[in-house]
Protein backbone atom coordinates (compact mmCIF):
# COMPACT_ATOMS: atom_id res chain seq x y z
CA UNK A 1 0.00 0.00 0.00
CA UNK A 2 1.09 3.60 -0.65
CA UNK A 3 2.48 5.49 2.40
CA UNK A 4 0.03 7.40 4.58
CA UNK A 5 2.31 10.41 5.11
CA UNK A 6 5.25 12.11 3.43
CA UNK A 7 8.90 11.06 3.74
CA UNK A 8 8.73 9.43 7.20
CA UNK A 9 6.06 6.83 6.36
CA UNK A 10 6.98 3.75 4.41
CA UNK A 11 5.10 1.25 2.28
CA UNK A 12 2.94 -1.17 4.23
CA UNK A 13 0.96 -4.35 3.70
CA UNK A 14 -2.82 -4.34 3.50
CA UNK A 15 -3.16 -7.24 5.95
CA UNK A 16 -2.29 -4.84 8.79
CA UNK A 17 -5.80 -3.38 8.46
CA UNK A 18 -7.55 -6.76 8.52
CA UNK A 19 -8.73 -6.32 12.12
CA UNK A 20 -10.23 -2.92 11.32
CA UNK A 21 -11.85 -4.34 8.19
CA UNK A 22 -13.39 -7.24 10.15
CA UNK A 23 -14.80 -4.89 12.79
CA UNK A 24 -16.11 -2.55 10.09
CA UNK A 25 -17.84 -5.44 8.30
CA UNK A 26 -19.96 -6.07 11.43
CA UNK A 27 -21.57 -2.65 10.94
CA UNK A 28 -20.98 -2.04 7.24
CA UNK A 29 -23.03 -4.70 5.45
CA UNK A 30 -26.24 -4.96 3.46
CA UNK A 31 -28.42 -5.15 6.58
CA UNK A 32 -27.15 -1.71 7.65
CA UNK A 33 -29.27 -0.11 4.93
CA UNK A 34 -32.48 -1.58 6.29
CA UNK A 35 -31.51 -0.77 9.88
CA UNK A 36 -30.87 2.88 8.98
CA UNK A 37 -34.28 3.09 7.29
CA UNK A 38 -35.88 1.46 10.33
CA UNK A 39 -34.25 3.95 12.71
CA UNK A 40 -35.37 6.91 10.58
CA UNK A 41 -38.96 5.67 10.71
CA UNK A 42 -38.60 4.87 14.41
CA UNK A 43 -37.64 8.50 15.12
CA UNK A 44 -40.92 9.68 13.55
CA UNK A 45 -42.95 7.02 15.33
CA UNK A 46 -41.32 7.92 18.62
CA UNK A 47 -42.34 11.57 18.25
CA UNK A 48 -45.89 10.65 17.23
CA UNK A 49 -46.28 8.37 20.25
CA UNK A 50 -44.89 11.11 22.46
CA UNK A 51 -47.46 13.61 21.18
CA UNK A 52 -50.24 11.19 22.15
CA UNK A 53 -48.65 10.62 25.55
CA UNK A 54 -48.22 14.36 26.00
CA UNK A 55 -51.91 15.02 25.30
CA UNK A 56 -52.86 12.31 27.79
CA UNK A 57 -50.74 14.00 30.46
CA UNK A 58 -52.33 17.33 29.59
CA UNK A 59 -55.75 15.83 30.15
CA UNK A 60 -54.80 14.19 33.45
CA UNK A 61 -53.28 17.43 34.80
CA UNK A 62 -56.07 19.66 33.42
CA UNK A 63 -53.78 21.52 31.01
CA UNK A 64 -55.65 20.94 27.74
CA UNK A 65 -56.74 24.57 27.44
CA UNK A 66 -53.80 26.04 29.33
CA UNK A 67 -52.42 29.21 27.74
CA UNK A 68 -48.73 29.75 28.47
CA UNK A 69 -48.99 33.36 27.30
CA UNK A 70 -50.70 34.08 30.61
CA UNK A 71 -47.39 33.62 32.42
CA UNK A 72 -46.25 36.51 34.59
CA UNK A 73 -43.70 38.98 33.30
CA UNK A 74 -40.12 38.23 34.38
CA UNK A 75 -38.91 40.50 37.20
CA UNK A 76 -35.73 41.19 35.21
CA UNK A 77 -37.85 42.48 32.32
CA UNK A 78 -39.83 44.79 34.59
CA UNK A 79 -36.68 46.09 36.30
CA UNK A 80 -34.67 46.84 33.13
CA UNK A 81 -37.39 48.06 30.75
CA UNK A 82 -38.49 51.60 31.62
CA UNK A 83 -40.87 52.24 28.74
CA UNK A 84 -44.54 51.31 29.28
CA UNK A 85 -47.68 50.94 27.21
CA UNK A 86 -51.21 49.57 27.60
CA UNK A 87 -51.46 45.84 27.03
CA UNK A 88 -54.23 45.34 24.43
CA UNK A 89 -55.32 42.14 26.18
CA UNK A 90 -55.31 43.10 29.85
CA UNK A 91 -55.84 46.86 29.29
CA UNK A 92 -53.17 47.58 31.89
CA UNK A 93 -49.90 49.50 31.75
CA UNK A 94 -47.00 47.08 31.30
CA UNK A 95 -43.28 47.41 30.46
CA UNK A 96 -42.71 47.47 26.70
CA UNK A 97 -39.55 46.81 24.68
CA UNK A 98 -39.67 48.52 21.30
CA UNK A 99 -39.12 46.41 18.16
CA UNK A 100 -35.98 48.42 17.35
CA UNK A 101 -34.37 47.67 20.72
CA UNK A 102 -35.37 44.03 20.53
CA UNK A 103 -33.98 43.69 16.99
CA UNK A 104 -30.68 45.28 18.06
CA UNK A 105 -30.30 42.93 20.99
CA UNK A 106 -31.22 39.84 18.97
CA UNK A 107 -28.79 40.76 16.16
CA UNK A 108 -25.95 41.23 18.63
CA UNK A 109 -26.81 37.88 20.22
CA UNK A 110 -26.91 36.15 16.82
CA UNK A 111 -23.51 37.55 15.83
CA UNK A 112 -22.01 36.36 19.13
CA UNK A 113 -23.47 32.89 18.68
CA UNK A 114 -22.07 32.75 15.15
CA UNK A 115 -18.65 33.79 16.47
CA UNK A 116 -18.65 30.93 18.96
CA UNK A 117 -19.69 28.50 16.25
CA UNK A 118 -16.59 29.66 14.36
CA UNK A 119 -14.57 29.02 17.53
CA UNK A 120 -15.87 25.43 17.58
CA UNK A 121 -14.90 25.01 13.93
CA UNK A 122 -11.44 26.33 14.82
CA UNK A 123 -11.21 23.72 17.58
CA UNK A 124 -12.11 21.01 15.06
CA UNK A 125 -9.37 22.29 12.74
CA UNK A 126 -6.94 22.19 15.68
CA UNK A 127 -7.79 18.53 16.26
CA UNK A 128 -7.30 17.84 12.54
CA UNK A 129 -3.85 19.47 12.64
CA UNK A 130 -2.99 17.39 15.70
CA UNK A 131 -4.01 14.22 13.89
CA UNK A 132 -2.03 15.18 10.79
CA UNK A 133 1.13 15.77 12.83
CA UNK A 134 0.76 12.86 15.27
CA UNK A 135 0.02 10.34 12.51
CA UNK A 136 3.46 11.03 11.04
CA UNK A 137 5.04 10.69 14.49
CA UNK A 138 3.34 7.35 15.16
CA UNK A 139 4.13 6.05 11.69
CA UNK A 140 7.82 6.90 12.08
CA UNK A 141 8.36 5.80 15.70
CA UNK A 142 6.07 2.77 16.09
CA UNK A 143 6.97 -0.55 14.52
CA UNK A 144 4.02 -2.98 14.82
CA UNK A 145 6.39 -5.96 14.53
CA UNK A 146 8.08 -5.04 17.82
CA UNK A 147 4.79 -4.83 19.76
CA UNK A 148 4.12 -8.55 19.74
CA UNK A 149 0.49 -9.69 20.01
CA UNK A 150 -0.94 -6.16 20.04
CA UNK A 151 1.01 -5.12 16.97
CA UNK A 152 -1.90 -5.94 14.66
CA UNK A 153 -4.21 -3.72 16.75
CA UNK A 154 -1.96 -0.80 17.74
CA UNK A 155 -1.56 0.58 14.23
CA UNK A 156 -0.58 4.23 13.73
CA UNK A 157 -4.04 4.90 12.28
CA UNK A 158 -5.80 3.43 15.35
CA UNK A 159 -3.58 5.27 17.83
CA UNK A 160 -4.14 8.52 15.96
CA UNK A 161 -7.90 7.99 16.00
CA UNK A 162 -8.04 7.22 19.75
CA UNK A 163 -5.84 10.12 20.86
CA UNK A 164 -7.56 12.51 18.48
CA UNK A 165 -11.00 11.46 19.74
CA UNK A 166 -9.97 11.95 23.36
CA UNK A 167 -8.56 15.40 22.57
CA UNK A 168 -11.77 16.27 20.74
CA UNK A 169 -13.81 15.15 23.77
CA UNK A 170 -11.76 17.34 26.13
CA UNK A 171 -12.20 20.38 23.89
CA UNK A 172 -15.94 19.72 23.64
CA UNK A 173 -16.37 19.68 27.42
CA UNK A 174 -14.29 22.85 27.91
CA UNK A 175 -16.17 24.76 25.22
CA UNK A 176 -19.53 23.60 26.64
CA UNK A 177 -18.66 25.03 30.06
CA UNK A 178 -17.55 28.37 28.61
CA UNK A 179 -20.41 28.77 26.17
CA UNK A 180 -23.07 27.95 28.78
CA UNK A 181 -22.22 31.11 30.72
CA UNK A 182 -22.11 33.16 27.52
CA UNK A 183 -25.51 31.83 26.40
CA UNK A 184 -27.12 32.83 29.72
CA UNK A 185 -25.59 36.30 29.46
CA UNK A 186 -26.80 36.73 25.87
CA UNK A 187 -30.31 35.56 26.74
CA UNK A 188 -30.49 38.03 29.65
CA UNK A 189 -29.27 40.72 27.28
CA UNK A 190 -32.20 40.06 24.93
CA UNK A 191 -34.64 40.80 27.81
CA UNK A 192 -37.26 38.08 27.20
CA UNK A 193 -40.66 39.11 28.51
CA UNK A 194 -41.71 35.79 30.12
CA UNK A 195 -39.92 32.74 31.45
CA UNK A 196 -41.16 30.69 28.50
CA UNK A 197 -39.52 33.13 26.07
CA UNK A 198 -36.30 33.05 28.12
CA UNK A 199 -36.12 29.25 28.07
CA UNK A 200 -36.91 29.01 24.34
CA UNK A 201 -34.20 31.52 23.45
CA UNK A 202 -31.64 29.92 25.73
CA UNK A 203 -32.53 26.46 24.41
CA UNK A 204 -32.02 27.50 20.80
CA UNK A 205 -28.59 29.01 21.55
CA UNK A 206 -27.37 26.00 23.50
CA UNK A 207 -28.63 23.54 20.91
CA UNK A 208 -26.99 25.39 18.02
CA UNK A 209 -23.68 25.44 19.83
CA UNK A 210 -23.78 21.87 21.08
CA UNK A 211 -24.95 20.57 17.72
CA UNK A 212 -21.82 22.00 16.10
CA UNK A 213 -19.65 21.09 19.07
CA UNK A 214 -20.64 17.42 19.25
CA UNK A 215 -21.38 16.57 15.63
CA UNK A 216 -19.04 18.74 13.52
CA UNK A 217 -16.08 16.36 13.76
CA UNK A 218 -18.33 13.40 12.99
CA UNK A 219 -19.50 15.15 9.81
CA UNK A 220 -15.89 15.81 8.89
CA UNK A 221 -14.85 12.17 9.28
CA UNK A 222 -17.92 10.88 7.49
CA UNK A 223 -18.00 13.15 4.45
CA UNK A 224 -14.89 15.34 4.13
CA UNK A 225 -11.82 13.51 5.40
CA UNK A 226 -11.14 11.21 2.44
CA UNK A 227 -12.32 13.86 -0.02
CA UNK A 228 -9.80 16.43 1.26
CA UNK A 229 -6.86 14.02 1.46
CA UNK A 230 -6.32 13.82 -2.29
CA UNK A 231 -4.79 10.99 -4.30
CA UNK A 232 -1.21 10.26 -5.38
CA UNK A 233 0.69 12.10 -6.67
CA UNK A 234 -1.57 15.15 -6.10
CA UNK A 235 -1.98 15.11 -2.35
CA UNK A 236 -3.55 18.04 -0.51
CA UNK A 237 -1.63 19.89 2.18
CA UNK A 238 -2.70 21.90 5.21
CA UNK A 239 -0.37 23.99 7.38
CA UNK A 240 2.61 22.43 5.59
CA UNK A 241 1.54 18.86 6.32
CA UNK A 242 -0.18 16.32 4.12
CA UNK A 243 -3.88 15.96 4.81
CA UNK A 244 -4.77 12.89 6.82
CA UNK A 245 -6.57 10.08 5.00
CA UNK A 246 -8.81 7.27 6.19
CA UNK A 247 -7.71 3.71 6.74
CA UNK A 248 -7.59 1.41 3.73
CA UNK A 249 -10.78 -0.21 5.04
CA UNK A 250 -12.63 3.11 4.79
CA UNK A 251 -13.78 5.83 7.19
CA UNK A 252 -16.61 3.82 8.79
CA UNK A 253 -14.24 2.24 11.32
CA UNK A 254 -12.91 5.61 12.44
CA UNK A 255 -16.40 7.14 12.44
CA UNK A 256 -17.79 4.41 14.71
CA UNK A 257 -14.79 4.67 17.08
CA UNK A 258 -15.15 8.45 17.26
CA UNK A 259 -18.87 8.07 17.97
CA UNK A 260 -18.28 5.58 20.80
CA UNK A 261 -15.61 7.68 22.51
CA UNK A 262 -17.60 10.94 22.40
CA UNK A 263 -20.91 9.33 23.36
CA UNK A 264 -19.45 7.32 26.26
CA UNK A 265 -17.11 10.06 27.45
CA UNK A 266 -19.88 12.66 27.42
CA UNK A 267 -22.09 10.46 29.56
CA UNK A 268 -19.37 9.76 32.09
CA UNK A 269 -18.61 13.47 32.39
CA UNK A 270 -22.28 14.38 32.75
CA UNK A 271 -22.72 11.82 35.54
CA UNK A 272 -19.75 13.32 37.38
CA UNK A 273 -21.09 16.86 37.02
CA UNK A 274 -24.75 16.05 37.75
CA UNK A 275 -24.46 13.35 40.41
CA UNK A 276 -21.00 12.82 41.91
CA UNK A 277 -20.14 16.49 42.43
CA UNK A 278 -23.52 17.50 43.99
CA UNK A 279 -23.38 14.41 46.22
CA UNK A 280 -19.90 15.34 47.42
CA UNK A 281 -20.95 18.95 48.09
CA UNK A 282 -24.04 17.80 50.03
CA UNK A 283 -22.02 15.39 52.16
CA UNK A 284 -19.50 18.11 52.93
CA UNK A 285 -22.23 20.57 54.02
CA UNK A 286 -23.89 17.92 56.18
CA UNK A 287 -20.56 16.99 57.75
CA UNK A 288 -19.83 20.65 58.50
CA UNK A 289 -23.25 21.09 60.15
CA UNK A 290 -22.83 17.87 62.12
CA UNK A 291 -19.44 19.05 63.42
CA UNK A 292 -21.04 22.32 64.52
CA UNK A 293 -23.65 20.33 66.43
CA UNK A 294 -20.98 18.25 68.18
CA UNK A 295 -19.15 21.35 69.36
CA UNK A 296 -22.43 22.86 70.60
CA UNK A 297 -24.62 20.09 72.12
CA UNK A 298 -27.51 22.49 72.65
CA UNK A 299 -27.58 23.25 68.93
CA UNK A 300 -29.37 20.19 67.50
CA UNK A 301 -28.99 19.29 63.85
CA UNK A 302 -32.70 19.42 63.03
CA UNK A 303 -34.54 17.85 60.12
CA UNK A 304 -35.14 21.13 58.37
CA UNK A 305 -31.45 22.00 58.62
CA UNK A 306 -30.58 18.68 57.02
CA UNK A 307 -33.02 19.43 54.21
CA UNK A 308 -31.57 22.90 53.79
CA UNK A 309 -28.09 21.43 53.38
CA UNK A 310 -29.30 19.56 50.28
CA UNK A 311 -28.54 20.98 46.85
CA UNK A 312 -30.96 23.73 45.74
CA UNK A 313 -33.02 22.82 42.70
CA UNK A 314 -31.82 25.23 40.03
CA UNK A 315 -34.26 27.02 37.76
CA UNK A 316 -32.68 25.46 34.63
CA UNK A 317 -32.04 22.03 36.15
CA UNK A 318 -34.51 20.27 33.88
CA UNK A 319 -33.12 22.16 30.88
CA UNK A 320 -29.84 20.26 31.08
CA UNK A 321 -31.71 16.95 31.37
CA UNK A 322 -33.66 17.76 28.21
CA UNK A 323 -30.51 18.91 26.40
CA UNK A 324 -28.70 15.71 27.34
CA UNK A 325 -31.55 13.57 25.96
CA UNK A 326 -31.76 15.58 22.72
CA UNK A 327 -28.01 15.27 22.08
CA UNK A 328 -28.23 11.56 22.83
CA UNK A 329 -31.17 11.29 20.41
CA UNK A 330 -28.88 12.78 17.77
CA UNK A 331 -26.13 10.25 18.49
CA UNK A 332 -28.66 7.40 18.25
CA UNK A 333 -30.12 8.52 14.91
CA UNK A 334 -27.77 10.72 12.87
CA UNK A 335 -24.97 8.18 12.36
CA UNK A 336 -26.70 4.97 13.35
CA UNK A 337 -25.55 3.38 10.09
CA UNK A 338 -21.94 3.80 11.24
CA UNK A 339 -22.55 2.42 14.75
CA UNK A 340 -25.82 0.45 15.03
CA UNK A 341 -25.17 -0.25 18.72
CA UNK A 342 -25.69 3.42 19.59
CA UNK A 343 -29.46 3.00 20.29
CA UNK A 344 -28.77 -0.02 22.52
CA UNK A 345 -26.13 1.88 24.49
CA UNK A 346 -28.49 4.84 24.80
CA UNK A 347 -31.23 2.55 26.15
CA UNK A 348 -28.91 0.98 28.74
CA UNK A 349 -27.68 4.43 29.75
CA UNK A 350 -31.22 5.76 30.17
CA UNK A 351 -32.23 2.82 32.38
CA UNK A 352 -29.47 3.77 34.81
CA UNK A 353 -30.07 7.48 34.27
CA UNK A 354 -33.68 7.18 35.45
CA UNK A 355 -32.63 5.68 38.77
CA UNK A 356 -29.73 8.09 39.24
CA UNK A 357 -31.91 11.12 38.53
CA UNK A 358 -34.60 9.80 40.86
CA UNK A 359 -32.04 9.47 43.65
CA UNK A 360 -30.74 12.96 42.90
CA UNK A 361 -34.21 14.53 43.01
CA UNK A 362 -35.41 12.67 46.11
CA UNK A 363 -32.28 12.34 48.25
CA UNK A 364 -29.80 14.96 47.09
CA UNK A 365 -31.95 17.98 46.11
CA UNK A 366 -34.40 20.27 47.81
CA UNK A 367 -38.02 20.01 46.78
CA UNK A 368 -38.52 21.76 43.42
CA UNK A 369 -41.25 24.30 42.79
CA UNK A 370 -43.81 23.04 40.28
CA UNK A 371 -44.38 25.01 37.11
CA UNK A 372 -47.20 24.54 34.61
CA UNK A 373 -46.59 23.84 30.93
CA UNK A 374 -48.75 22.32 28.23
CA UNK A 375 -45.95 20.62 26.25
CA UNK A 376 -42.17 20.30 26.00
CA UNK A 377 -42.01 23.49 23.97
CA UNK A 378 -39.18 24.01 21.51
CA UNK A 379 -37.61 20.65 22.36
CA UNK A 380 -40.17 18.85 20.20
CA UNK A 381 -39.17 20.85 17.11
CA UNK A 382 -35.49 20.15 17.79
CA UNK A 383 -36.19 16.43 18.02
CA UNK A 384 -38.19 16.59 14.80
CA UNK A 385 -35.29 18.43 13.13
CA UNK A 386 -32.83 15.71 14.20
CA UNK A 387 -35.19 12.98 13.01
CA UNK A 388 -35.45 14.59 9.56
CA UNK A 389 -31.71 15.27 9.37
CA UNK A 390 -31.05 11.62 10.29
CA UNK A 391 -32.64 10.51 7.02
CA UNK A 392 -30.20 12.67 5.04
CA UNK A 393 -27.06 11.82 7.05
CA UNK A 394 -27.70 8.08 7.02
CA UNK A 395 -28.40 8.11 3.29
CA UNK A 396 -25.12 9.94 2.57
CA UNK A 397 -23.19 7.81 5.09
CA UNK A 398 -24.31 4.56 3.47
CA UNK A 399 -23.79 5.91 -0.04
CA UNK A 400 -20.45 7.72 0.25
CA UNK A 401 -18.76 6.62 3.50
CA UNK A 402 -19.47 2.90 3.60
CA UNK A 403 -18.55 0.34 0.95
CA UNK A 404 -22.10 -0.95 0.50
CA UNK A 405 -22.83 0.74 -2.85
CA UNK A 406 -19.42 -0.01 -4.45
CA UNK A 407 -19.85 -3.65 -3.41
CA UNK A 408 -23.31 -3.84 -4.95
CA UNK A 409 -22.06 -2.28 -8.21
CA UNK A 410 -19.20 -4.77 -8.34
CA UNK A 411 -21.45 -7.70 -7.48
CA UNK A 412 -24.12 -6.99 -10.10
CA UNK A 413 -21.95 -5.60 -12.92
CA UNK A 414 -18.19 -6.01 -12.82
CA UNK A 415 -17.92 -9.46 -11.24
CA UNK A 416 -19.76 -10.82 -14.29
CA UNK A 417 -17.07 -9.35 -16.54
CA UNK A 418 -14.26 -10.92 -14.52
CA UNK A 419 -15.65 -14.26 -13.31
CA UNK A 420 -18.77 -14.69 -15.50
CA UNK A 421 -20.82 -14.97 -12.32
CA UNK A 422 -22.01 -12.75 -9.54
CA UNK A 423 -19.52 -12.98 -6.69
CA UNK A 424 -17.71 -10.77 -4.23
CA UNK A 425 -14.42 -12.49 -4.96
CA UNK A 426 -11.83 -9.99 -6.16
CA UNK A 427 -13.63 -6.90 -4.87
CA UNK A 428 -10.68 -5.67 -2.79
CA UNK A 429 -8.26 -5.97 -5.72
CA UNK A 430 -10.79 -4.30 -8.01
CA UNK A 431 -11.25 -1.32 -5.65
CA UNK A 432 -7.51 -0.61 -5.34
CA UNK A 433 -5.73 1.37 -8.04
CA UNK A 434 -2.05 0.98 -8.97
CA UNK A 435 0.55 3.75 -8.65
CA UNK A 436 4.12 3.85 -9.91
CA UNK A 437 6.36 4.98 -7.03
CA UNK A 438 8.63 6.79 -9.51
CA UNK A 439 5.82 9.31 -10.04
CA UNK A 440 5.98 10.47 -6.42
CA UNK A 441 7.22 14.02 -5.92
CA UNK A 442 10.41 14.53 -3.94
CA UNK A 443 8.34 15.74 -0.96
CA UNK A 444 6.04 12.70 -0.92
CA UNK A 445 8.48 9.89 -1.80
CA UNK A 446 9.38 7.75 1.28
CA UNK A 447 12.90 8.27 2.53
CA UNK A 448 13.49 4.52 2.79
CA UNK A 449 12.48 1.71 0.44
CA UNK A 450 14.33 -1.36 1.74
CA UNK A 451 12.14 -3.89 -0.09
CA UNK A 452 12.45 -2.15 -3.45
CA UNK A 453 8.76 -1.49 -4.02
CA UNK A 454 8.02 -0.41 -7.61
CA UNK A 455 4.22 -0.12 -7.42
CA UNK A 456 1.88 0.63 -4.54
CA UNK A 457 -1.89 0.44 -4.23
CA UNK A 458 -4.45 2.96 -3.01
CA UNK A 459 -8.26 2.99 -2.81
CA UNK A 460 -9.62 4.59 -5.96
CA UNK A 461 -11.02 3.79 -9.40
CA UNK A 462 -8.26 5.12 -11.66
CA UNK A 463 -6.35 3.89 -14.67
CA UNK A 464 -2.94 2.19 -14.10
CA UNK A 465 0.46 3.75 -14.96
CA UNK A 466 0.64 1.67 -18.15
CA UNK A 467 -2.44 3.35 -19.59
CA UNK A 468 -1.87 6.24 -22.03
CA UNK A 469 -4.12 8.41 -19.84
CA UNK A 470 -2.69 7.24 -16.55
CA UNK A 471 -4.32 8.09 -13.23
CA UNK A 472 -7.60 9.13 -14.84
CA UNK A 473 -10.97 8.10 -13.43
CA UNK A 474 -12.40 4.92 -14.91
CA UNK A 475 -15.88 4.09 -16.13
CA UNK A 476 -16.50 2.12 -12.94
CA UNK A 477 -15.94 5.30 -10.89
CA UNK A 478 -18.79 7.05 -12.68
CA UNK A 479 -20.99 3.97 -12.33
CA UNK A 480 -20.39 3.99 -8.57
CA UNK A 481 -21.07 7.76 -8.30
CA UNK A 482 -24.32 7.37 -10.25
CA UNK A 483 -25.40 4.47 -8.03
CA UNK A 484 -24.56 6.45 -4.87
CA UNK A 485 -26.56 9.50 -5.97
CA UNK A 486 -29.48 7.31 -7.06
CA UNK A 487 -29.46 5.56 -3.68
CA UNK A 488 -29.49 8.89 -1.80
CA UNK A 489 -32.40 10.24 -3.86
CA UNK A 490 -34.47 7.05 -3.63
CA UNK A 491 -33.84 6.48 0.09
CA UNK A 492 -34.58 10.09 1.03
CA UNK A 493 -37.83 10.22 -0.94
CA UNK A 494 -39.06 6.82 0.21
CA UNK A 495 -38.25 7.40 3.89
CA UNK A 496 -39.63 10.96 3.83
CA UNK A 497 -42.84 9.67 2.26
CA UNK A 498 -43.13 6.99 4.95
CA UNK A 499 -42.48 9.58 7.67
CA UNK A 500 -45.20 11.79 6.25
CA UNK A 501 -47.63 8.86 6.11
CA UNK A 502 -46.91 7.96 9.74
CA UNK A 503 -47.44 11.57 10.77
CA UNK A 504 -50.71 11.70 8.82
CA UNK A 505 -52.11 8.31 9.87
CA UNK A 506 -51.28 8.45 13.59
CA UNK A 507 -53.56 11.03 15.27
CA UNK A 508 -51.97 13.39 17.77
CA UNK A 509 -54.80 12.83 20.24
CA UNK A 510 -56.17 9.43 21.31
CA UNK A 511 -59.75 8.98 20.16
CA UNK A 512 -60.96 7.87 23.60
CA UNK A 513 -59.70 11.10 25.16
CA UNK A 514 -61.26 13.18 22.42
CA UNK A 515 -64.64 11.54 23.18
CA UNK A 516 -64.19 12.26 26.90
CA UNK A 517 -63.36 15.91 26.24
CA UNK A 518 -66.36 16.32 23.93
CA UNK A 519 -68.57 14.72 26.57
CA UNK A 520 -67.23 17.11 29.22
CA UNK A 521 -67.78 20.13 26.96
CA UNK A 522 -71.32 18.96 26.29
CA UNK A 523 -72.09 18.58 30.00
CA UNK A 524 -70.59 21.99 30.79
CA UNK A 525 -72.63 23.58 28.01
CA UNK A 526 -75.75 21.84 29.25
CA UNK A 527 -75.21 23.10 32.80
CA UNK A 528 -74.64 26.65 31.55
CA UNK A 529 -77.80 26.53 29.44
CA UNK A 530 -79.83 25.26 32.39
CA UNK A 531 -78.42 27.99 34.59
CA UNK A 532 -79.31 30.63 31.99
CA UNK A 533 -82.81 29.21 31.59
CA UNK A 534 -83.36 29.22 35.36
CA UNK A 535 -82.19 32.84 35.57
CA UNK A 536 -84.50 33.86 32.73
CA UNK A 537 -87.47 32.07 34.32
CA UNK A 538 -86.86 33.82 37.64
CA UNK A 539 -86.66 37.20 35.95
CA UNK A 540 -89.82 36.51 33.90
CA UNK A 541 -91.78 35.36 36.96
CA UNK A 542 -90.65 38.38 38.94
CA UNK A 543 -91.70 40.68 36.08
CA UNK A 544 -95.12 39.02 35.72
CA UNK A 545 -95.69 39.09 39.47
CA UNK A 546 -94.86 42.80 39.59
CA UNK A 547 -97.26 43.50 36.69
CA UNK A 548 -100.07 41.55 38.33
CA UNK A 549 -99.55 43.35 41.63
CA UNK A 550 -99.65 46.76 39.98
CA UNK A 551 -102.86 45.93 38.09
CA UNK A 552 -104.60 44.78 41.29
CA UNK A 553 -103.58 48.01 43.01
CA UNK A 554 -101.98 46.18 45.94
CA UNK A 555 -98.15 46.14 45.96
CA UNK A 556 -97.65 44.17 49.20
CA UNK A 557 -100.09 41.26 48.98
CA UNK A 558 -100.93 39.08 45.96
CA UNK A 559 -104.63 38.67 45.14
CA UNK A 560 -106.14 35.48 43.72
CA UNK A 561 -106.90 37.33 40.46
CA UNK A 562 -103.22 37.20 39.66
CA UNK A 563 -103.38 33.45 39.35
CA UNK A 564 -104.69 33.64 35.84
CA UNK A 565 -101.88 36.00 34.91
CA UNK A 566 -99.42 33.66 36.55
CA UNK A 567 -100.74 30.93 34.37
CA UNK A 568 -100.17 33.18 31.39
CA UNK A 569 -96.71 33.86 32.73
CA UNK A 570 -96.07 30.11 32.84
CA UNK A 571 -96.89 29.87 29.15
CA UNK A 572 -94.52 32.76 28.48
CA UNK A 573 -91.84 31.00 30.52
CA UNK A 574 -92.26 27.86 28.44
CA UNK A 575 -91.83 30.00 25.37
CA UNK A 576 -88.61 31.48 26.79
CA UNK A 577 -87.32 27.97 27.61
CA UNK A 578 -88.05 26.86 24.07
CA UNK A 579 -86.28 29.86 22.55
CA UNK A 580 -83.27 29.48 24.86
CA UNK A 581 -82.93 25.77 24.05
CA UNK A 582 -83.01 26.53 20.34
CA UNK A 583 -80.27 29.11 20.80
Amino acid sequence: MCPQCDRDCGYWNLNKSCVAAEITHIFDNNSTIFFAIFMSLWATTFLEVWKRRQFKLNYEWDLVDYDEERDLIRPEFEAKVTRERINPVTRRMEPFLSPRDRCTRVCFSAVTVFFWVIVVCAAVIAVIIYRIVISSVFAYNIDPDTLGAIGSYATPSLLTTITGSLLSLILIMILNTVYEKIAIWLTDLELPRTQIEFEDSFTFKMFCFQFVNYYSYLFYVAFLKNLLAGLPPNYNYFAGNRWEECDAGGCMYELSLQLVIIMFGKQVWNNIVEIVWPWAVTKYRQWRSAMTTQTSPDNMYTRWEQDYDLQPFQQLALFYEYLEMVIQFGFATLFVSAFPLAPALALINNIFEIRLDANKLICESRRPIAQKCSDIGVWYYLLDFLGTLAVITNAFTIAFTSQSIPKLVYYYVYSLEIYNERTMQGFTNNSLAVFDVRDFSSESRPALNPTGVDFCRYRAYRTPPSDPNKYETTKQYWHVIAAQLAFVIVMEHVVMLCKWLIDYVVPDRPKALQVKIKREHFLVHEVLVKADVTTLLKKQNMSLTSDATLESGDVISHQPEATGRTGVGGNSSLKVVKETTEL
